[in-house]
């Protein structure tokens, strides 16, 4: 398992959200990086995914 970091910023840049967790693969990081967004709320917020390798897996403005 891989370790990937998803997070999410208001408008004005204040970070909502920082957190760690893992995931067989890419695209599972994905899926389940967009269902802890819907989870807290933030699906409308700037959010970003990335691999604990730096890969940028998600990014939504």
């Amino acid at each position: 398992m891989e370790k990937y970091i998803i997070t999410a910023f208001e408008k004005n840049g204040t970070n909502v959200l920082d957190e760690t967790f893992e995931a067989q693969d890419d695209k599972d990081a994905k899926k389940i990086g967009q269902e802890l967004l819907k989870e807290k709320g933030l699906e409308k917020h700037s959010a970003r995914v990335v691999s604990s390798q730096g890969k940028l897996i998600v990014f939504q403005r």
